[in-house]
């Protein structure tokens, strides 16, 4: 697999503590009146007024700067917070636009990181012409004052506990673990859980805005990162500029809507991924039917919650790391290959190519060390939205409907929509409509086989928004800019260049 394409894949809208997305903010402080003018909002004339100082990165080609923002926008007098920027100017030829923030996702995926290692370098070159690529780390993640939750060593026995219990004490332990992750958050980032709200990054994206020196906002979000842009359009619709929410997700859904919807999403990607690999030699799964591979994959699991293989590690590849390493790869249908490969090796007793891929999905790195992704996911969904369930008697009952949208994974997939019920900050967003009324044209693109964030979504988004268009990949994989079509990436590139966006439900392959 491509070097650059799959640090995109795994860069790009991961997804929540458990495994699903969920979460969008629907309250915290509205802007005043004068947010959608020129001037600051009230009370926050010393942030929208300070000095970016830009330095060297140690990374060729890109400058960083530290902006502050008030923890607390009710009270902005409470403190503040630091947040991590970094851009890569224009390189010509042709006239500067203005600046382009991107974001890759999660919540919790670091937009530096995805900033310099794949979007001021991947992204068309007359895109990076002509635009200074930005990227702002948004509060709780990676380098803009993380939120901390468990040790490696915590987070690889967290990592491993069974998400499909079979009996009460299976149960006990799982939501136990659920607790100690949530305890572990406030007890480490206590004082930062309350302020890591969708609503409150917006706020400091209007903040950067204003510091680049631009008018309006241009943006690029990825899966989560739609949320967060559709967030903004709707805050600051007067500054809203060129916005492209690509892998959209639906703000009017409740948490457990939006997990079931996913499963639904993750189950239509298996199926692709199946009739692929039956048509392979390779196929370690049967060379029949989509059917009997769902069959063979679901009795692999079984097996390995029975009897965990070895990795070559110290850990042992069991159900719930298997499962993480098959969803991983379900992202992008370049991993299939890979993914084959490892579920091969997993037959054989050898579970190390599932546990790369899974390691992959949870930035584990080698030496035992976790990225916070996991960490600032629970913290911005948690508070995004009342949890998907209250504790286990919810989820028993829930569970039917979840093995029907998704026999693979139905199962484990419910359970894990249990982490937020032992949060310990109360959730501030609600369910909501998202129109952005007054928004210049905002391009929704949506992929019709997309895992994470089911397409249905992005047709929601853009029926919302008052001047949302749909743009659709006819595919399979998450997201669909910079994956290959030259149809979707012409429609962006114009819409970014010139302003003028594609036909509403316009269609690509």
């Amino acid at each position: 697999m491509d070097t650059r394409r799959l640090l995109r894949t795994f860069a790009i809208g991961i997804g929540t503590a458990g495994l699903l997305i969920s979460g969008c903010s629907g309250s915290g402080s509205s802007p005043s009146a004068s947010a959608t003018g020129t001037a600051a909002p009230e009370g926050l004339s010393s942030y929208y007024a300070q000095k970016l100082s830009w330095r060297d990165c140690g990374v060729e080609g890109f400058e960083c700067a530290t902006m502050k923002a008030p923890k607390d926008y009710d009270n902005p007098d409470d403190g503040d917070i630091d947040l991590a920027v970094s851009r890569k100017k224009a390189t010509g030829p042709g006239k500067r636009i203005g600046s382009l923030l991107v974001n890759p996702g999660g919540p919790g995926g670091s937009a530096v990181g995805y900033l310099q290692g794949y979007a001021a370098l991947g992204y068309p070159a007359q895109v990076r012409a002509r635009y200074d690529m930005v990227a702002i780390d948004p509060r709780g993640v990676a380098r803009s004052e993380p939120v901390e939750c468990l040790t490696g060593p915590e987070m690889d026995v967290y990592t491993q506990v069974d998400q499909t219990p079979d009996d009460e004490a299976e149960v006990k332990k799982l939501s136990a673990s659920f607790e100690k992750f949530a305890a572990g958050c406030e007890k480490r980032s206590g004082e930062i859980l309350p302020y890591v709200s969708t609503v409150d990054t917006a706020r400091d994206m209007d903040v950067l805005r204003a510091l680049l020196g631009d008018e309006k906002l241009n943006y690029v979000g990825a899966s989560y990162g739609t949320f967060l842009g559709a967030t903004y359009a709707d805050l600051f619709p007067e500054r809203a500029g060129r916005l492209v929410l690509d892998g959209a997700m639906d703000p009017s859904l409740k948490a457990i809507d939006m997990n079931r919807d996913q499963t639904a999403g993750f189950e239509g990607a298996f199926q692709s991924f199946a009739a692929d690999c039956v048509e392979q030699p390779d196929c370690p799964l049967g060379t029949t039917s989509t059917a009997d591979a769902a069959t063979a994959l679901k009795q692999l699991f079984k097996d390995l919650d029975a009897k965990p293989v070895p990795t070559g590690d110290d850990r042992k590849l069991g159900e719930s790391l298997a499962t993480t390493g098959v969803i991983a790869a379900m992202y992008d249908e370049a991993a299939w290959p890979q993914l084959r490969e490892a579920l091969a090796g997993a037959q054989r007793s050898d579970g190390s190519g599932l546990l790369s891929l899974a390691d992959s999905y949870y930035e584990r790195e080698p030496n035992g060390k976790y990225a916070n992704l996991m960490f600032a996911n629970a913290a911005v969904n948690c508070l995004d939205l009342p949890p998907a369930f209250d504790g286990p008697d919810a989820v028993e009952k829930a569970v039917p409907d979840f093995e029907k949208a998704s026999p693979v994974f139905g199962r484990g997939f419910a359970w894990a929509s249990l982490n937020c019920a032992y949060w310990p900050t109360d959730a501030t967003g609600t369910p909501h409509r998202t129109e952005a009324k007054g928004a210049d044209p905002i391009v929704v693109v949506g992929t019709t086989r997309d895992p994470a964030t089911p397409y249905t979504w992005s047709e929601a988004l853009a029926e919302q928004l008052s001047s949302g268009t749909l743009l659709t990949y006819e595919g399979d994989g998450h997201t669909a800019y910079g994956r290959g079509s030259d149809c979707i990436d012409t429609a962006i590139n114009t819409y970014l260049l010139e302003g003028t966006p594609p036909a509403d439900g316009k269609k690509c392959t």
